[in-house]
Order: C-alpha cells, then structure tokens, then sequence
C-alpha cells in the first residue's frame, strides 16, 4: 500500500488541503507516536524509562497552530505529554526546548522556506535533530500498518483540544548567551537592517541585537501566512529591501531570516549578499582565530571547498557528509566540531543544538563585524589573499523522467574529464562529485521529488566557473 507521506531530508511536507490535511496529521502522529512508545520500553534505547514528554511547535504557516492541536491530541491519546509552545517559535528553539526538558522528541509544523501554499511536519527525536533516515523509514512503516489497519481516530472539533504550554524564549536566550559574546557587539554599536520573513524570528534576533546596544531597523516583522506573496527565503532577492537600506548608509549589516529561522542571510556593508559557503568559512575563520575555539569542520558534499581552505590554513580537521543538516548534527553530536554547515544556509556550533539555527548565524556575523571592526567582505578578501578566490553557482536541469535513469547510470560510472578539466578523484558519498585540478570541481544530485538533476560547481575564477557550467549543461544533455 502506498503512504501518503514520506520523509525527505527535513521532514514530511506537502500543499495543504492536497496531502497535508488534518487527517493525514493525526495518521502521521500515530504513526510516530507508536514508534516513541515501542522505543520507550525498549532497554538500551536513548529515551527508555524518561517521561513521555513531547514538544510540539509550528511555524507562521496557514493553520500551524491548528495542526499542532490535532498531532498533540492524538499523542495525548497514546500516552504521551504533548507540550505546545506558546506561540509560533524558530525551528532552533524548538529544538533546544527538546533538550532543556529532556523530552523524548518533538514535532515542529513547517515548511521552512517553501511557497506559502506548503505545510510541513518536522519529527525530531530527543537530540532535537531532524530524525534521520533509519527512524523516517520505521514511521513511514508504521503508516503503512495503520493504513491496512483501516485506523481512524475520533477527534475533537479542530483547535477545541486543550494542550499545555510553555515559553521556549528564556532558556533558549540563556543558551545563546554562552555562545555569542554580546558585550563584543555592544562595544561596536552597530546599525543593522533585519529581515524577518514574516517569520518565526521576530522577537528573537531583532530584540537581541536590540538589547546588546544595536540600531536595528525592521522589514516584514508581523506574521503573515502568505508571505505577501513572496518566496520567505533570505536569499540574494529575499534581502533586497536590507541591501536598498544599507546602501542608503542607514546600515551597516544586513541579517536575515526565513520563515522558521533555520536558514540565515547575510548583506555585507556595500550591499552585497554574500553566500552560505562564504558565511561558513567566515564563522570557522573567526571561532577559530578570534575566540580560540578547539575541534574540526564538518560540511555537506557540495558545500564550498572554500572552508577547506580555511581550514587547512587554520590547522582544523575537516569532515564531509552527505546532504543534510541532520548527518552534519550527528557527527556534532559524536566529536568536538567548531562548527558545521552547508551551502542551503544552515549552521551550527560547537555546545549548541545539531540543528541549522539561523538566529544563530546572524549573530555570529554581528559579532565578527564588531571584532574585526570591519567589512565581512573586507575580512573575506584578506582571507582569499591566502586561500585564492573561489567561485560557485548551482544550476538545476530539468531531465524527462524516462532519460533520468540512464543519464545517472551514465555518471555512476564515472567520467575521464568536465569539458577540458581533468577528473582526478570520483566521490560518490553523496550523487557524484568530480575533483579537477587548481582545487575545482563539480557535483550532480538527483532531485527526489522534481524531475530535475542539480548540479553544484565551484571554480577558482568567474570564467572558468562559466566553462564549467557550459560542460556540465553538455554532460546533462547527453
């Protein structure tokens, strides 16, 4: 029998109304809620003997609250403590609140930076890390069961369920009080556009940067579940109106956020936004050098090789995992890792969440600005001074699916060369990754849900970053 819902690298996610409907929630809370109770009899499981606490949490989204409700009572039904949280709350706080309670495991309600039109239902387990795939595919079995079970659940009229609550923001702002040094940032009085997303943010970063002493101004502070019709991803296009103001000289910085906080933008001080890749270098470069941390570097297969750099320029060991957050949070959780990211704009730190916290990330920038007293892209030229320059796109192709397979069996076996480059080691950690000469190299991944195959590169100059590109578009097209 086919499921309705299977998990990708951040959770269950679908159009509301189409897949992701109330009934599909609670068959999916089940669902999840067998998986905690047979794990919470078994001995030797990380969550055996605790309390049945679960911590549930939504985003801005149309009728997150309402969802919530609905998942929470089919927990209560099994056994188990649901624990809202009091109002839409960043994806990052949600997961240190499973950690500071020492809850079994959480359910969050988002679709992090997908269209208005999408909901989502992140499941984490007690670590407060997306769950990996290993668990997903005991809860996509559980589904299945329930379904040729012919399961149903008599539920109270949707948002009547009464649910306990709590606030999440205190402990979590303790937590970051231990990681970002905010006397640093005060020093500096800074002035800092802040791009909120309509998003779970506000209240969080605005305020915090507010109370270390800086001037911030606001764009899109108030909930609005369609985004006012725009993409609530903090990309180049998404920090638009923070790049007018600083350009205008009203700022110095622009920090942003996308809907659930998890992923982070960043405009420097001559309007320039300035990529993931380059902001996790950035964060190595400054927790290593400027606060003397200790432990290595963890990023995804496609991921700038620029952090290597860094990192072998600062004598820091570097990992490579497979896409997603949730493989870089469980070698967080395994070693000392200064800190781990990946291209998509997720970061993370050594003593914090193995979760991408945006909230996070802005700070950090805020406080390297304040260190350095300088531009990010100031610091970052002075860096590539050492390292070399280094260039990266990612374009997305779209494959029929009856060519898809063929053309990736074609690059599972390998290729001599990409265009006039040389292929000098295949990695097939994660879809296929080839390494060129001069520290290039280009990376193909299959989408798991769109016809397409994206293709990541990264060159040592705009112009062969452009000759990369044409290869790699003559390699899709066969």
């Amino acid at each position: 029998m086919n499921s309705p819902i299977k998990f990708g690298t951040s959770g269950w996610r679908g159009i509301i109304a189409r897949e992701f409907t109330f009934e599909n929630v609670r068959l999916a809370s089940q669902a999840i809620a067998d998986y905690w109770k047979a794990e919470l009899q078994r001995p030797g499981s990380a969550i055996h003997g605790r309390k049945p606490v679960v911590i549930l949490g939504h985003d801005t989204r149309f009728l997150g609250h309402e969802f919530c409700l609905a998942s929470a009572e089919v927990l209560a039904a099994n056994g188990l403590t649901p624990i809202l949280c009091e109002r839409d709350a960043p994806t990052p706080v949600i997961a240190h609140t499973i950690r500071a309670k020492k809850a079994i495991g959480g359910i969050n309600m988002t679709a992090s930076h997908n269209p208005a039109e999408y909901q989502g239902l992140k499941f984490s387990p007690s670590n407060g890390a997306a769950a990996p795939p290993e668990t997903t595919k005991q809860v996509e079995a559980n589904v299945v069961k329930l379904l040729e079970s012919g399961w149903t659940f008599k539920s109270a009229v949707v948002g009547t369920f009464k649910c306990k609550t709590l606030d999440p923001r205190p402990a979590y702002v303790k937590q970051l009080k231990k990681l970002i040094d905010f006397d640093a940032i005060r020093k500096a009085k800074l002035k800092v556009g802040v791009q909120l997303m309509y998003g779970t943010g506000r209240g969080y970063l605005d305020t915090l940067l507010e109370e270390a002493g800086a001037k911030v101004t606001r764009f899109n502070e108030n909930p609005n579940p369609s985004f006012e019709g725009h993409h609530p991803e903090p990309n180049a296009e998404g920090m638009g109106d923070v790049a007018k103001l600083i350009k205008s000289g009203k700022a110095q910085l622009g920090l942003g956020l996308d809907c659930d906080a998890d992923r982070f933008g960043i405009v420097d001080k001559d309007g320039t936004w300035l990529t993931p890749n380059q902001i996790l270098a950035l964060a190595l470069y400054h927790l290593k050098k400027n606060r003397g941390w200790k432990g290595a570097v963890v990023r995804t297969v496609p991921t700038s090789h620029q952090v290597d750099a860094v990192a072998e320029l600062l004598g820091v060991k570097l990992h490579e995992t497979p896409v997603g957050f949730k493989y870089i949070g469980a070698l967080m959780e395994s070693e000392p890792i200064i800190v781990g990211g990946e291209e998509s704009g997720g970061i993370s730190v050594k003593g914090h969440v193995p979760e991408k916290d945006g909230i996070l990330a802005c700070l950090l920038m805020a406080e390297l600005v304040a260190y350095e007293r300088k531009p990010l892209g100031k610091i970052l030229k002075e860096l590539e001074q050492q390292t070399g320059e280094f260039h990266t796109t990612r374009i997305n192709v779209a494959i029929p699916p009856d060519k898809k397979e063929a053309l990736l069996k074609k690059l599972a076996g390998g290729l001599d060369n990409v265009g006039k480059a040389k292929v000098e080691q295949f990695i097939t950690t994660d879809g296929f990754k080839f390494l060129l000469p001069n520290r290039e190299w280009v990376a193909f991944r299959a989408s798991g849900t769109e016809p397409l195959i994206r293709c990541y590169i990264e060159a040592k100059s705009a112009k062969q970053m452009k000759a990369l590109e044409k290869a790699c578009r003559a390699i899709l097209a066969g």
